[in-house]
């Protein structure tokens, strides 16, 4: 996947891609108790939640929403929309995101306490 502007370094348990093109990614995330992926947004890509292992939950600003997932439950985030990922009550998760189409980007904004 072509890489646009990146700002965001993730301490989390694991990163694995599974499959990446020339404009689409899947990706599978591993978050201990504790951690999370920031808030961020993406300029042309929509991110598709697959839960894995949960509760993951999936926060968005503008629309303003939480997205409780159990494994086997999604959820997409479009484009130009902020989101917050981690486990419920910041226990550990596991999820993919499928990727694409067009430029990866990864712009961070604001604070988890948002």
């Amino acid at each position: 996947m072509k890489q646009g502007q990146t700002s965001m370094t993730l301490d989390i348990a694991k990163y694995e891609i599974a499959m990446e093109g020339a404009d689409m990614r899947a990706v599978v995330l591993t978050l201990d108790r504790g951690q999370n992926v920031p808030w961020h947004y993406h300029s042309a890509i929509t991110d598709a939640f697959v839960c894995l292992k949960g509760p993951t939950i999936v926060e968005t600003r503008a629309p303003r929403n939480t997205y409780v997932l159990n494994a086997g439950e999604r959820c997409d985030v479009p484009p130009m929309t902020a989101h917050y990922v981690h486990g419920l009550d910041d226990g550990p998760c596991q999820f993919m995101i499928l990727q694409g189409t067009g430029v990866y980007d990864n712009v961070s904004v604001g604070g988890a306490g948002d």
